[in-house]
C-alpha cells in the first residue's frame, strides 16, 4: 500500500518536472546548485523520494521519484557533454581549476628558475673569490720582489710593423 496517494504522486511528479526544466535552463535559486537536493527543494518534495529504500526483509525498492532523479541526471550529463553548463558555479569551478593549474605550473617554473639562478650566483661568487685570491697572491708576489720584468723586445713580433717603417 503506497504511503502517498496517486493524485499527490502525480502532482509531485509534475512539480518535479517543472522544477527540473527550470533548473536545466539555468534558472537556479539563489545559493542553489544543479543537483537533486535543490531539485527536491524547488519542487517542494522530500529528497528521500529520489533514492531507493530498503524493506524490512532487506530487499530494495525504488523511491517514488527515483526515475525522475535518473532522468534529471541523464539530461544534466547530456547538457554538460554538449558544452552547456546550467549551473554557473560549476562552470566557474571548472574555470578556476584550470586557472589554478596554470598558476601552479607558473609557480613551479619560477621556483625552478630561482633555484637555477641561486646555483649560478653561488658559482659566480665562488669564481670571483678564487680570482680575487689569485690577484692578491700575484700582487704580493710583485710587491715582494720575486717577479722579474722581462726586457722589452728589440725587434717587433712577426707580422707586425715597426713604428717607423714605410708603408
Amino acid at each position: 500500500m503506497p504511503r502517498i496517494s496517486t493524485q499527490a504522486l502525480t502532482r509531485n511528479e509534475e512539480a518535479i518536472r517543472a522544477a527540473m526544466d527550470r533548473m536545466l535552463r539555468g534558472e537556479l535559486p539563489p545559493g542553489g546548485r544543479c543537483d537533486i537536493k535543490t531539485l527536491a527543494a524547488e519542487a517542494g518534495v522530500p529528497r528521500t523520494g529520489f533514492y531507493a529504500k530498503r524493506n524490512r526483509d532487506g530487499t530494495e525498492r525504488r523511491g517514488p521519484y527515483q526515475h525522475l532523479a535518473e532522468e534529471f541526471e541523464r539530461r544534466l550529463k547530456a547538457l554538460q557533454d554538449a558544452g552547456t553548463v546550467p549551473d554557473p558555479r560549476a562552470g566557474q569551478i571548472a574555470r578556476l581549476k584550470e586557472d589554478n593549474a596554470a598558476l601552479r605550473a607558473r609557480v613551479s617554473a619560477r621556483e625552478t628558475e630561482i633555484a637555477e639562478l641561486k646555483e649560478f650566483r653561488k658559482r659566480a661568487l665562488s669564481q670571483l673569490a678564487a680570482q680575487h685570491a689569485e690577484l692578491e697572491r700575484l700582487r704580493r708576489q710583485l710587491a715582494g720582489g720575486t717577479v722579474r720584468r722581462l726586457p722589452a723586445p728589440a725587434t717587433a713580433p712577426f707580422g707586425s710593423r715597426p713604428t717607423g717603417s714605410p708603408s
